[in-house]
């Protein structure tokens, strides 16, 4: 009774504060949204619609002296789905994948209206923007809650599947902090510290079927697809971890981006050049929580299902960097973070991210959380050479600005934006 009690006064003060704004955003969602249409013909995809053929050129590290085998020419592949999952440096990968799209003028399979596909529903193919069956995409990448039988219908056939994993534990402080506003029922939790409170007795303040819970506990099998509030021992959590083994080819890890990149370079067949990047929607150090070993493992215990995720890619990360070499490996990384600094000197005024508040340029200013202002973001530097300005333009470029500038109208995302400054939430 004190739980429901506590649940009630939590969803009258949520009632009390935006019912007016909640209805007007599920009015403008669903007014942008498409129809689903259940009697779509299926139309298969069987190639991909690049505009030109990618250009074949020597792959690196592959001469007989060094690895036993003949130097072949690779191919860059150009029909990629990444599964964007939260809070896992997935902002920094698109980044890359935009860039890579442009310079090869692949088609991206967009939302409409704003940035994700309508997540936290899942996915289905209507939600593209302008979608017709038989149509052809190379490259779907925005947020979205994972639906393997619609995302297939999209894309050709050998697309090349990748997702990104982070330590649940440190994802569950980050989504914490992130998303709480939006989740009423962390709103009376009390003290200064709620992400420790919260742990101290999660199923306490937790409710499966309160609004946006979902971004309160396994937050990857979530957006994966799978069902978040399956018990430790369901047999269910075990069979979607084996439906995504075999349907990624590729799961990166957030703690070993620059090896994952090196990875997803090999897999993929790309150039150094299209690894490189700045890391984007990083969070002032003062706005996270320090966890202890307790809180560590309770964060984990709280979050099995992700952890077991976690667990299983891990081990299957480490084989790949078996098999892909070790000293190779270490070798193209050192590479990949010297090109990488060499790119903040020319590009990055300061050489560092700064706070909101002093990042100069508009369009350089990433969206931030709801009531703060905790993403960093970078000023260009004023003087790049002509020979940079526009690749650090586009490095540095956070994703909503990134997405208008490739044509994505996404006016319900910016409405949303002036409504929160206009009453400062």
């Amino acid at each position: 009774m004190v739980k429901q009690g506590r649940q009630w006064r939590s969803i009258c003060k949520g009632l009390v504060l935006g019912t007016l704004l909640t209805s007007c955003m599920i009015l403008l969602y669903c007014l942008s949204s498409p129809q689903i249409q259940f009697n779509l013909p299926e139309v298969p995809v069987p190639y991909s619609c690049a505009h030109r053929p990618a250009q074949a050129y020597a792959a690196p590290d592959t001469n007989t002296s060094q690895h036993g085998r003949d130097q072949t020419l690779c191919v860059p592949k150009v029909d990629i789905m990444f599964m964007k999952t939260h809070k896992t440096a997935s902002s920094t990968l698109l980044n890359i994948l935009f860039r890579f799209g442009e310079k090869h003028r692949l088609k991206f399979a967009f939302p409409s209206s704003r940035n994700d596909f309508s997540y936290p529903s899942t996915f289905h193919r209507f939600q593209v923007k302008d979608y017709k069956p038989g149509m052809c995409f190379n490259i779907i990448c925005n947020h979205m809650r994972f639906n393997a039988t619609e995302v297939a219908k999209v894309l050709p056939m050998d697309t090349t599947y990748i997702t990104i994993l982070r330590d649940p534990a440190e994802l569950f402080e980050s989504s914490f902090h992130y998303f709480h506003n939006l989740v009423p029922l962390t709103w009376t939790i009390p003290g200064e510290d709620k992400f420790a409170e919260f742990l101290r007795d999660p199923k306490y303040y937790y409710d499966s079927n309160g609004y946006n819970s979902f971004y309160l506990k396994n937050l990857l099998f979530f957006d994966l697809g799978q069902d978040n509030n399956l018990e430790p021992s369901d047999p269910h959590v075990e069979a979607g971890i084996q439906a995504i083994t075999k349907r990624f080819q590729l799961v990166m890890l957030v703690e070993y981006f620059d090896e994952s990149l090196i990875l997803l370079k090999d897999i993929l067949c790309w150039e150094m050049d299209d690894l490189l990047f700045f890391k984007l929607n990083a969070r002032m150090d003062s706005t996270v929580s320090k966890m202890t070993p307790e809180l560590r493992a309770k964060a984990l215990e709280w979050n099995t299902a992700d952890w077991k995720l976690y667990r299983h890619f891990n081990a299957t990360f480490w084989r790949k960097v078996d098999a892909y070499g070790r000293e190779r490996m270490a070798r193209h990384v050192a590479n990949l973070r010297q090109r990488n600094a060499e790119m903040v000197g020319v590009c990055i005024e300061g050489g560092q991210a700064v706070e909101a508040g002093s990042i100069e340029e508009t369009a350089m200013k990433p969206w931030q959380p709801i009531g703060e202002k905790s993403i960093m973001g970078y000023n260009l530097k004023k003087n790049v050479d002509k020979t940079h300005r526009k690749l650090c333009r586009k490095m540095l470029t956070p994703e909503l600005q990134y997405l208008t500038e490739l044509g994505v109208n996404l006016w319900i995302t910016k409405l949303w934006g002036h409504i929160r400054d206009v009453i400062n939430w």
